[in-house]
């Protein structure tokens, strides 16, 4: 029955569906039908009919897997990495405006207030670091710090309100 039965199976499973899992179902189609059979004591009444009723509930239950988990968790994980390392056209844009708009409100800053704020940011010194190069007091680092970063805020509020 299994050579008799085996390619329709195999067309049976891949009309819905099942092109990668065709044998595997097949194989299980047959695993639960002499299952069945050793269970049951007796003989099954009508085989073939049991037999595409098995592949029928099996086609289901894959269905239902694919539904429960439409992505194994490792491929998952891998489109996840690879779209978090693409950058979209429309990131790449934002951040080009944002640039922009920074060295803007960076060129409206006083001299000092700016190089301060360079190197805190860009340069990630300490304020102790700053005011050595400098030659101010750190107090007076933190002064052109909170300044600066005062005046860009009121910036961005004001471009958000108008």
């Amino acid at each position: 029955m299994f050579a008799e039965k085996a390619p329709v199976l195999r067309g049976f499973f891949a009309r819905r569906g099942a092109h990668d899992e065709t044998e595997d179902l097949v194989q299980e189609t047959y695993l639960r039908l002499l299952r069945a059979d050793q269970a049951q004591g007796e003989a099954i009444g009508n085989p073939e009919a049991y037999l595409f009723t098995v592949a029928l509930n099996l086609v289901r239950e894959q269905a239902a897997r694919r539904q429960r988990s439409p992505l194994p968790i490792e491929e998952f994980e891998q489109v996840a990495q690879q779209l978090a390392a693409e950058d979209s056209v429309e990131d790449t844009a934002a951040r080009a405006q944002r640039g922009q708009r920074l060295q803007a409100l960076l060129a409206e800053l006083p001299e000092r207030t700016r190089a301060v704020l360079v190197m805190q940011y860009r340069d990630g010194l300490s304020y102790k670091q700053i005011a050595e190069r400098m030659g101010v007091s750190p107090h007076m680092v933190k002064k052109h710090v909170v300044r600066g970063l005062a005046h860009c805020r009121q910036a961005l509020a004001d471009e958000v309100e108008a």
